[in-house]
């Protein structure tokens, strides 16, 4: 027989309270953020198919939810509109009474605590389905980054001005956070925070959320202006850009196939830095669980805890609410 062990690490895994007391990583709801999909009207939720659990609320049943999730400590939404409307510029973005801006003045009325984010793109507004304005070049249609960057701003700055606290552009546009940063601070907004999609990758898990903000490009791809998930160099310099630009909070989206890069970031800059569990991530758990592949809550568990432990300070999750329930129970 092999000699056995005599040191026995299965003795530091034994008793609960000591794996407890003994884990290098801690899942809190304060790490936790909510997306929240937003439509006008009253009284309204839409079932988004490819996304149980998920809906599109009118503000005030999204409000209900609000309250809701905050009286369970969980404190912080990522906001995005579902326009009535759209056009070529993607107008709507910019609407005063847009839902995502009339959702963020009630938050900030019934629930200052409430830290409100709002997604700064076009993709949910235009008529065509991409993150900015097009343009022909020869016999190529394509989006042009620098007709683009106003109109973001513009978005950024309803949005601030309805009540943000942070803005979150995800078009990935070159020159993004430094135009939004110039337009806010112009208009006396210099309190408002920046959270940069940094590095936003053209990926695979995206199509349940185009599913629930009517965002599905109507011909071609994002793959000119979203991150190469080949190029970790080029994702490195994206973040870095982000950073001289001025922006607060860095974000690395899609989360799960990406761990190295959020690990990278981290040893690479001391600013806070988020992840976004997406919607094809979490349609996957949602899918193995109904099936009676795995079960919902561990997996939940687990993956987030990881994408902490790959260094995210904040994490974008649709499975926040559940989350905030499960870690009151000690999860």
């Amino acid at each position: 027989m092999a000699k056995i062990p005599d040191r026995r690490l299965r003795r530091l895994r034994y008793h609960p309270t000591l794996r407890a007391m003994l884990a290098g990583v801690r899942l809190s709801v304060l790490d936790l953020v909510a997306p929240l999909f937003v439509r006008s009207g009253q009284g309204t939720r839409g079932v988004i198919s490819s996304m149980p659990g998920q809906f599109q609320f009118s503000p005030d049943l999204a409000l209900e939810t609000v309250l809701g999730w905050s009286s369970s400590g969980l404190r912080a939404v990522l906001l995005f509109g579902i326009p009535d409307s759209k056009d070529p510029s993607g107008s709507s973005a910019w609407d005063d009474d847009g839902p995502v801006q009339t959702l963020t003045r009630l938050i900030k009325t019934k629930a200052p605590e409430v830290l409100v984010i709002t997604d700064v793109c076009l993709c949910e507004y235009t008529d065509h389905g991409h993150c900015g304005v097009l343009s022909r070049c020869g016999e190529r249609v394509e989006i042009d980054n620098d007709a683009t960057l106003p109109l973001l701003a513009k978005a950024a700055l309803s949005q601030a001005r309805a009540g943000a606290d942070l803005v979150a552009p995800s078009a990935m546009m070159d020159g993004q956070v430094a135009t939004i940063r110039h337009v806010l601070d112009a208009a006396g907004l210099v309190e408002t925070g920046i959270l940069s999609y940094a590095v936003k990758f053209a990926s695979s898990f995206y199509g349940p959320f185009r599913d629930a903000a009517g965002s599905h490009p109507q011909s071609g791809d994002r793959r000119s202006h979203q991150a190469d998930f080949a190029n970790p160099r080029g994702n490195i310099c994206e973040a870095l850009a982000d950073i001289d630009e001025g922006a607060d909070i860095l974000m690395v989206k899609p989360a799960l196939p990406y761990l190295d890069v959020i690990a990278s970031l981290r040893r690479r800059t001391d600013l806070p830095i988020a992840a976004y569990h997406v919607s094809g991530e979490y349609a996957s758990i949602q899918a193995a669980a109904r099936a009676g592949w795995l079960e919902e809550r561990a997996a939940a568990i687990e993956v987030t805890t990881a994408i902490k432990r790959a260094g995210a300070d904040l994490i974008i999750t649709y499975f926040a609410g559940q989350l905030s329930g499960w870690l009151a129970e000690g999860a």
